[in-house]
């Protein structure tokens, strides 16, 4: 079962879910998503397998999430995906995917529930 994460080496959520991962003897492939940023297409298959709206997986004390205005409702979901490619530091993390489901990592321990 191949397991990927999307993780940002800085966020201390996203590396206590890498080691827990590595305690469960997973190693899994890691994305550096502000390095890699996932397609509209993959980011829109996460967000199904996660079972959110974009709104849900943006991270809003980012402050590109203020001065993109992306607190406006009025905003689509293909407009909110469209910032999160172009901004990926709006995305959450760590997200965890496999077996055609996927988990944030907040807390780390919820990922369990996919592997």
């Amino acid at each position: 079962m191949p397991v990927i994460i999307y993780h940002n080496p800085k966020c201390s959520k996203s590396r206590q879910t890498l080691e827990l991962l590595g305690e469960k003897n997973i190693t899994p492939t890691i994305i550096e998503y502000l390095i890699n940023p996932p397609t509209v297409e993959k980011l829109k298959e996460i967000l199904s397998q996660l079972g959110i709206a974009p709104r849900d997986l943006m991270r809003k004390k980012e402050d590109a999430y203020e001065e993109l205005g992306l607190a406006n409702p009025s905003l689509s979901d293909k407009d909110l995906i469209g910032f999160m490619i172009e901004h990926p530091i709006l995305i959450e993390r760590p997200i965890v995917v496999t077996n055609g489901k996927a988990a944030l990592g907040r807390p780390p321990e919820q990922v369990l529930d996919i592997l």
